[in-house]
């Protein structure tokens, strides 16, 4: 009877919130680089996949590099190599990207660039042509990734 008694003394207590763990937030807005400047977080976690917001080429000045899609994509991949390192991932863990062009006919050339940073397995990935992108760059990329 005892035994009993404490079972649902138990039950009821994590019925009404008592002891219960704490649960882990359904998302996490992560700022690796501390509040954000911007209306947007850099990355979301969402239980082991991370959500990386589109990244263009720039710098850490905050300018666009020069050069044209090979630097822009180059530069665009390096961030974003740098957010999944400080969120505890890496370009080894992407699983999908969503590559957005300026300019279609640069599809080819981005692909060099784009290539080198996937030598194994290659993400899932979706491209297409826009009308406009932030600061005039020539190509932005988001990625999703999974993190422990």
């Amino acid at each position: 009877m005892r035994l009993l008694l404490s079972a649902l003394v138990a039950l009821s207590m994590l019925a009404c919130g008592g002891s219960r763990p704490a649960a882990r937030p359904l998302a996490e807005f992560l700022t690796p680089y501390g509040p954000p400047t911007r209306p947007f977080s850099p990355a979301v976690r969402v239980g082991n996949l991370l959500i990386l917001s589109g990244a263009i080429g720039t710098t850490s000045t905050g300018a666009l590099v020069p050069g044209g899609i090979g630097p822009e994509t180059r530069q665009a991949l390096d961030n974003i190599r740098d957010v999944l390192q400080r969120t505890g991932s890496s370009m080894e863990r992407v699983v999908k990207c969503t590559v957005m062009l300026a300019d279609m006919r640069e599809w080819e050339s981005m692909n060099v660039v784009y290539a080198s940073y996937f030598p194994g397995n290659k993400p899932a990935r979706s491209s297409f042509g826009v009308t406009g992108l932030a600061l005039g760059a020539r190509v932005e990329i988001e990625c999703w990734a999974t993190v422990d």
